[in-house]
């Protein structure tokens, strides 16, 4: 090659070097219920509907999320805080509504299972709801797969799982699994998890006890009719990056804190069949639950005996805690906690893992938290967020 030929070339390297890259967003998508809150003895508080928002936060600056777009869609704060995603691409945030709120006949209000799944595209502009798909009956926990082509969602009050294609912009229902006989009990699909290679799924079946093992190939989905019991009323499942493990909060009641300690459930995921290898004492009331970008870290929301229950019980606290959870290999171990506020639920991790990101419902705001390892630490104070109550969370990792 000439010489001016070679200072051409690494001239142009030079400028590629030097050109802007398309920065990824960072983003928390956020869903708020304006319509329940408990009294000091515990009892539900149903509220007049139509105040419900989901949120899009950019966190950019991660100490400082900023509210880019505010949609008044419906959400509720009954199920697991899992009921929203972004696709892996962050073309689009998927939000089910599990609950809509209807007169009771008694000049009051009540909810009732609702079947809307909320499409709305990031990239407009401004961003928009861009369409609505009908799923199963009370469809709460979700999961979009790591190719982003595929979402799961767990039908609560119809003992089934909503399998969803995406293409670009474009949600289509294609098939629903059932997940137990016509006419068997409610078993109350709380939560669902997809394993990284897109092969297998977890699906929560809380009044049964138990975790379902369902197989993937492409984007047929099928129940293998196996399911592992791990403990009295799970509730939230996800799965590490590695895919090695599955990790199981196991509430012990029915949603809400009783006095008694609960456990994670471990699921070695690599074993044939998969099955439960160790319960992890973790707290009274574990819901909220996420996986670091590394996979070396897991944090439960733990509620507590705060929030929803009353606080004349033996087992009430003023807040809710984390449970840190290092995780090495098959083996988990509860190595610490952090306090957050009044009954904490949506949690979420910064892409790169640095900092944490936790919903307190009635505090009507958001804690954000540095991770140095196995260490979280309070940043700065909350960031309120009047008039929201922020009833579940995830961000661009799951």
């Amino acid at each position: 090659m000439p010489a001016f030929a070679k200072a051409a070339a690494v001239l142009g390297l030079g400028a590629l070097l030097l050109a802007p890259v398309a920065a990824r967003a960072q983003l928390l998508v956020v869903g708020n219920d304006e319509k329940l809150v408990w009294d000091d003895a515990g009892k539900a508080v149903n509220k007049p509907p139509g105040n419900d928002t989901v949120t899009i936060l950019d966190i950019a600056k991660p100490t400082t999320p900023a509210t880019i777009a505010t949609l008044k869609l419906e959400n509720t704060v009954v199920g697991p805080p899992t009921n929203l995603m972004i696709t892996p691409d962050e073309r689009l945030a998927l939000v089910a509504n599990s609950l809509h709120w209807v007169d009771d006949g008694n000049g009051g209000w009540k909810g009732v299972p609702d079947t809307k799944l909320y499409v709305i595209d990031l990239k407009a502009k401004p961003i928009a709801l861009i369409a609505t798909v009908d799923v199963g009956k009370q469809p709460s926990g979700l999961a979009i797969s790591r190719k982003g082509d595929l979402c799961l969602i767990a039908n609560r009050a119809d003992n089934t799982v909503s399998v969803l294609s995406i293409a670009g912009s474009e949600v289509k229902l294609i098939d629903t699994v059932a997940l137990a006989p016509a006419g068997a009990p409610n078993q109350q699909l709380s939560a669902v998890a997809i394993t990284p290679d897109g092969k297998q799924a977890l699906v929560v079946k809380s009044a049964a006890n138990s975790v379902a093992l369902l197989k993937i190939d492409g984007q047929k989905v099928s129940y293998t009719n196996y399911d592992m019991t791990v403990g009295v009323f799970p509730y939230n499942v996800q799965i590490p990056p590695g895919g090695h493990i599955g990790i199981v909060n196991v509430n012990g009641g029915s949603g809400a804190s009783d006095g008694q300690v609960d456990t994670a459930a471990i699921i070695d995921m690599e074993a044939a069949p998969p099955r439960v290898i160790d319960q992890v004492v973790i707290g009274d009331g574990p819901e909220g639950l996420a996986v670091s970008p590394s996979g070396k870290l897991a944090i439960s929301v733990i509620l507590n005996g705060n929030g929803n229950v009353p606080k004349a019980a033996f087992f009430h606290h003023d807040h809710a805690y984390l449970a840190i959870l290092k995780i090495d290999g098959k083996k988990v171990t509860k190595v610490g906690e952090a306090p957050v506020g009044q009954l904490a639920e949506g949690i979420a991790f910064s892409p790169d893992g640095k900092y944490l990101y936790v919903g307190n419902y009635l505090d009507t705001d958001l804690a954000v938290f540095r991770v140095d390892g196995t260490k979280l630490t309070k940043v700065g104070a909350n960031i309120k967020t009047p008039g929201q109550h922020p009833a579940s969370m995830r961000g661009s990792t799951p």
